[in-house]
């Protein structure tokens, strides 16, 4: 799985109106306030947190969270009662200001400054009465924090540091084949351990410059048969489809499986971190979505809908350690599981006698059904990685 990290830079994370959909998160950037709210400004400092909210009101609030410090700054508004977030605000520059937007009702609230290399200050607390029905009401988020993600992490890592041999196993395998001269044997291989690679949820750079190693694409205007700088699986791929002679493919499978097992070696070192762990269930979908479901990524096998099978097994993967964190923050965790579980079934039913269907041999209205389910689905994770943010402790 490849992919460009976009995760870069300061956003403003607002845990946002509840749909039948899905717990959006959201950005409120610049745009004009509606007619019903005007722009309260609101400062983010040592001295000064949470001065300049004085006409607390049921309804939309459009807050300016402007940073008084000299290094930036980060702003909650939490539920006083219990810590619940209704607002994060990351990455304020100092003197500068964010803009955003939540819909309040009955309820004391205050704001919470973090500045950078300070301890956490509490804003005085505001109250809000008179709320009548408020539709798009925007929920509290209980806050999760580094040590509550700890078991996730072990469990997952757990997971894939148990797939590794298996993968370095059925790596050898294909080289195994090829060195015999079984090229359709080698082709099978091939199938296996690549679907078991991408159940391990590589995209983003989460294996640094060995996931190039081991499943790299080619480079720009270049095809993974043509690209003779590529290694890993594409280019294996490239020249067992494309008839190439078993002594041509031999070297670079050598060095497959050398990466392979560095991988494994690499990993019982390496750490994941909490921050990453509510992206890549994700992630993983979302490059499935870019990459396999345009076939940008076929380099002869036509076997795209097995790549986005081991993606979604790779998802669940991913999602199964926060189950328990998500159970109680995020309503359409049910959906969002039964949305993995059928986007696999439809993805499974282009199978047929252990082959499968190559993209290009779909129809349109399969290829809409398909990318339209897979969308929903990535729909549904989407707030995950919010949720599951790790947050300084207020």
């Amino acid at each position: 799985m490849r992919g460009n990290d976009a995760r870069g830079g300061g956003r403003v994370a607002l845990i946002a109106t509840l749909t039948t959909a899905a717990l959006l998160v959201s950005a409120c950037g610049s745009g004009s306030p509606s007619a019903k709210s005007s722009v309260v400004q609101v400062a983010v400092g040592l001295d000064d947190c949470g001065q300049g909210w004085t006409d607390p009101h049921p309804g939309r609030q459009v807050f300016e969270l402007h940073n008084t410090t000299v290094a930036g700054a980060e702003a909650y508004l939490e539920r006083a009662a219990d810590g619940a977030i209704y607002l994060d605000v990351e990455s304020i520059g100092p003197n500068a200001s964010q803009r955003a937007s939540v819909t309040l009702g009955n309820g004391t609230y205050q704001f919470v400054c973090l500045p950078a290399d300070h301890d956490p200050v509490k804003a005085a607390k505001v109250t809000i009465t008179g709320a009548g029905t408020i539709s798009g009401l925007t929920p509290a988020v209980k806050p999760v924090t580094r040590n509550d993600l700890i078991p996730a992490l072990k469990a997952y890592q757990g997971w894939i540091t148990g797939r590794l041999p298996v993968l370095v196993k059925q790596v050898k395998q294909l080289q195994s084949d090829i060195a015999v001269g079984d090229l359709g044997a080698a082709r099978r291989s091939w199938l296996t351990a690549h679907m078991t690679y991408e159940t391990l949820g590589a995209a983003y750079d989460a294996f640094g410059d060995y996931d190039s190693a081991i499943n790299g694409t080619p480079a720009p205007g270049e095809s993974a048969l043509d690209d003779t700088h590529l290694e890993g699986f594409h280019r294996i791929e490239a020249l067992l489809w494309h008839g190439r002679a078993a002594a041509e493919i031999a070297p670079p499978a050598a060095r497959l499986v050398h990466a392979v097992s560095g991988l494994r070696e690499a990993f019982t070192q390496d750490r994941v971190d909490p921050v990453d762990i509510g992206l890549r269930s994700h992630e993983i979908l979302e490059n499935a979505l870019e990459f396999e479901l345009t076939g940008r990524t076929d380099a002869g096998s036509h076997t795209n809908l097995a790549t986005i099978d081991a993606n979604l097994t790779g998802t669940r993967e991913a999602l199964s350690p926060i189950k328990e964190i998500l159970s109680s923050r995020y309503p359409n965790l049910a959906a969002t599981e039964k949305a993995i579980d059928t986007a696999q079934d439809l993805v499974g039913s282009y199978r047929h006698d252990g082959q499968w269907t190559p993209l290009t041999s779909l129809t349109r209205s399969q290829r809409e059904r398909l990318n339209a389910q897979i969308s929903a689905t990535l729909e549904l994770l989407a707030p995950v990685a919010a949720i599951t943010d790790p947050r300084r402790a207020a």
